[in-house]
């Protein structure tokens, strides 16, 4: 979690300084910036990796390249010492400094060797320029193509406003260059992988029943991904909302953290009496976690939405209902942590939305869950880098590793579809079978603002503000039009806290598939 400010073409250094400025929640650690011919770079730092010497903009001076990057590469050892093999020189431990020589190696064409969330701008002194993103948009980037000016930035709100109203998400898996503009380098997997085919054997064998190695595999692939999220230079913890997701990756992180002779710390909130608070008390007393609550009032969720709407750059009702809580949970970890582990990613990959329990076909559930995956760059993962952003945290999604994707959308849709004697996600629960208690493992799914008590405080309190006549006054202020009276008041709130931004170009109107 940092901040990226870019910009290729005639651009003015105070308007980088300025954008940079906005930006200082993401990286108080330290800044940077670098000025050449053709382009600018700016920075702000949060240091996970590297503390003394990872400050951006890195430089490799036998080749006149500048670098600036937002995320983690968790391969980057690995892709170094290849590097280094080829006769590059390091002079940092940085993760982004594998990035900018593998640039220098072998141009964008070899972005697709890197494992993590990463969003990168590199510029060299010989004019030459890329902006690039992870094939799923985990980081975040947006930009503004301007005439001949084109600016980059971590966050929406970064742009003076002026410019907020042709701000554009960059494309996840793309690169973009003043010679060939927009081009797709990597996406999401096309098809079933060799080592997915190895696994399921014959394809017209595939039974209603996965065989045990399934279940294996699902459980390794995600174990090594929590061990990829946990490489650091910092204290890690996870956010255990109670729900499954939270819950599995908290399982394996308490035990990879036993190993290393730690105790992980694990950070839940919500209503006093409210169900997830207590689903998560009883985990983290399983485990034996160094847990800590955040115990919020009504009042409080109330209060803390005209924030959570400016954070997130986004009006829309369910992201507001779990990004309060989400604000007040990652506010309490930051004073102990500075990298937390999250479960998004699960529904998406294993069916954990209601919706698709309504689906009967193998090739439209398949269908659905990549949709939702290529789309969650604009809704969840909007709200779960802002919401930690904010706060200085870095929040890592193992479910997203490239390596547990490829098999979870490579694995026959049909073992996904739930019914009446298999529970949502039934194959993530079965591959978990004897690391949670049974009671948690299999408890019914909640979503976070439901399972917190937020979703109908702030219904209530926030429909009410609305009146019928205003509703239907105001509710095509936007395409597509506002869809309840409690939108319609964030809505106002929105246009309140973010001057000039355009809601309909660049915000997410997130709707559960």
């Amino acid at each position: 979690m940092s901040a990226i400010v870019a910009a290729y073409g005639p651009f003015d250094p105070a308007e980088g300084a300025r954008m940079l400025d906005r930006l200082t929640h993401r990286g108080p650690d330290g800044e940077g910036h670098q000025r050449l011919d053709k382009a600018w770079l700016g920075h702000r730092r949060l240091a996970i990796v590297d503390l003394e010497g990872g400050a951006q903009p890195l430089n490799d001076p036998s080749r006149g390249l500048w670098l600036v990057g937002d995320g983690e590469v968790y391969n980057h050892e690995r892709l170094r010492r290849e590097l280094e093999g080829r006769g590059h020189t390091f002079r940092t431990r940085s993760d982004h400094e594998t990035i900018l020589h593998l640039l220098a190696a072998d141009g964008p064409a070899a972005l697709p060797r890197l494992w993590g969330m990463w969003a990168v701008v590199a510029a060299g002194e010989d004019g030459t320029f890329v902006a690039a993103r992870d094939r799923i948009g985990v980081a975040p980037l947006y930009w503004v193509r301007d005439g001949d000016t084109v600016v980059f930035a971590s966050e929406i709100k970064a742009f003076d406003p002026d410019r907020r109203n042709h701000v554009e998400p960059f494309p996840p898996g793309h690169t973009w260059t003043p010679e060939d503009g927009l081009a797709q380098v990597h996406g999401l997997p096309a098809g079933r992988s060799a080592a997915v085919r190895e696994l399921l054997g014959d394809p017209m064998g595939v039974t209603d029943e996965p065989p045990e190695a399934v279940f294996t595999a699902i459980r390794e692939t995600l174990v090594t991904a929590v061990e990829r999220c946990m490489a650091a230079d910092v204290p890690i913890g996870t956010l255990l909302s109670g729900g499954l997701d939270s819950s599995i990756v908290t399982a394996i992180a308490a035990r990879i953290a036993e190993r290393q002779g730690s105790r992980l710390p694990t950070f839940s909130t919500g209503l006093a009496d409210s169900e997830d608070l207590a689903a998560a008390r009883q985990l983290a007393a399983e485990l034996g976690t160094a847990h800590f609550e955040r115990i919020y009032t009504e009042d409080e969720l109330i209060d803390w939405v005209p924030e959570v709407i400016g954070v997130l750059e986004s009006f829309d009702p369910q992201l507001v209902h779990s990004s309060v809580p989400n604000l007040l949970v990652s506010k309490l970890a930051s004073r102990h942590v500075k990298v937390v582990l999250i479960g998004e990613g699960a529904d998406e990959l294993f069916a954990g939305y209601v919706h698709y329990g309504e689906i009967e076909s193998d090739d439209e559930l398949h269908a659905a869950l990549l949709e939702t995956i290529e789309g969650l760059h604009a809704g969840g993962l909007q709200r779960v880098d802002r919401v930690a952003g904010v706060n200085g945290l870095e929040p890592r999604l193992p479910f997203l590793d490239v390596d547990l994707v490829e098999l979870g959308l490579g694995l026959p849709a049909r073992w996904k579809l739930a019914h009446e004697d298999r529970a949502e996600k039934w194959l993530l629960r079965k591959a978990f079978e004897g690391w949670l208690p049974d009671e948690l493992l299999w408890r019914r799914k909640a979503q976070f603002g439901e399972g917190t008590g937020a979703r109908d405080v702030l219904r209530d309190h926030y429909g009410a503000l609305v009146s019928p006549d205003e509703f239907e006054r105001e509710r095509r202020a936007v395409d597509p039009a506002l869809r309840t009276p409690e939108e319609a008041a964030y809505f106002r709130l929105f246009q309140r806290y973010l001057t000039g931004m355009d809601p309909e170009g660049v915000i997410s109107r997130f709707v559960e598939p």
